[in-house]
């Protein structure tokens, strides 16, 4: 497996000095966002999309550098029954015709999540059980088979058109695929390209063991971030880990993203990466790292040195 970045995290820095402060950690790959819920700070896709010398400029800084592109991340909310689902599908194509302009075979993105029905204007993320009231049953039905289906079997078309092979797709919380069986659910109803982006911090503070989850997934992961979480004790003991606190009341929180080893050991992150190993996937993984207990340049260094440490070459 080869180290890679989720360069949001420097994203104060201009593109170049991003990536010379990226090659400077040893690190030769990067995963950027091109929109969505990132701002995208080191890709303008529309200039790169409608100008060749711009684009060509993109690429010579990546090859002056050694460096190269994991993955082209678009992650948002395409199934949004408002206008930020128009715009997230709008990324999604434009991601997709980068790629291909790029030559980049893989793209990280989100399932999306829709409302409850066609009149509602916010999305629905049903967790319940659907037992009481029953009607709910007809609400995940609708979620599934009226929207995301459809919607994801017109995205697989359009990137197999420009030579993507793989859509990974990241198990967060708030969407319709958000583990292993949400992600078969739509894979099986859509298409083996679509597969998940492994991260295993959701899966951390939802209760679910990332290792066994590899295990599970098998030939399905298709990406791996490298993000970890910390369950806090004092609170999550007395209040449980369902969360709507924002994340930058990090004090207070029953959880927190946290950098690589301050949350599992790295014992556990040998294990982890063996067995996606073991699994099949001998691919990237990027760093995320979204630690707000530490400086950007702490929780960095202190995620890379473990990552560094921990995955199965």
């Amino acid at each position: 497996m080869k180290l890679s970045i989720c360069t949001d995290v420097l994203g104060k820095l201009s593109y170049e000095d991003m990536l010379d402060k990226v090659k400077g950690m040893g690190i030769d790959y990067v995963e950027m966002s091109v929109g969505g819920w990132s701002p995208a700070p080191h890709i303008r896709v529309d200039e790169l999309l409608n100008s060749k010398e711009k684009l060509e400029a993109f690429k010579k800084a990546l090859t002056d550098r050694g460096m190269g592109i994991a993955a082209l991340n678009c992650s948002g909310n395409p199934l949004d029954p408002g206008p930020m689902g128009e715009a997230h599908r709008a990324v999604i194509d434009k991601t997709l015709e980068l790629a291909k302009l790029l030559g980049v075979k893989k793209i990280v993105t989100m399932s999306g999540l829709p409302a409850a029905n066609a009149k509602d204007t916010v999305p629905n993320w049903i967790t319940y059980t659907v037992s009481w009231p029953a009607t709910l049953q007809d609400v995940v039905k609708y979620q599934w088979e009226e929207v995301a289906i459809p919607y994801w079997k017109k995205v697989v078309k359009k990137a197999k058109a420009c030579g993507v092979e793989k859509i990974a797709l990241e198990n967060f919380t708030s969407m319709l695929v958000y583990n292993p069986e949400t992600l078969f659910k739509l894979r099986n109803a859509v298409d083996p390209m679509i597969g998940l982006n492994l991260d295993p911090s959701h899966l951390m503070f939802m209760g679910a063991d990332p290792i066994q989850a590899a295990r599970a997934l098998g030939d399905a992961i298709y990406h791996v971030h490298g993000k970890d979480v910390r369950i806090e004790r004092g609170l999550s003991d007395v209040n449980g880990l369902l969360e709507t606190k924002v994340v930058e009341d990090s004090a207070n929180r029953a959880w927190n993203y946290v950098a690589v080893g301050c949350g599992n050991d790295l014992k556990w992150w040998k294990e982890f990466f063996s067995v996606v190993k073991m699994m099949g996937y001998d691919d990237f993984v990027s760093l995320e790292m979204e630690d707000l207990t530490m400086s950007v340049e702490a929780g960095i260094k202190t995620s890379v040195d473990a990552l560094k440490q921990t995955i199965s070459i």
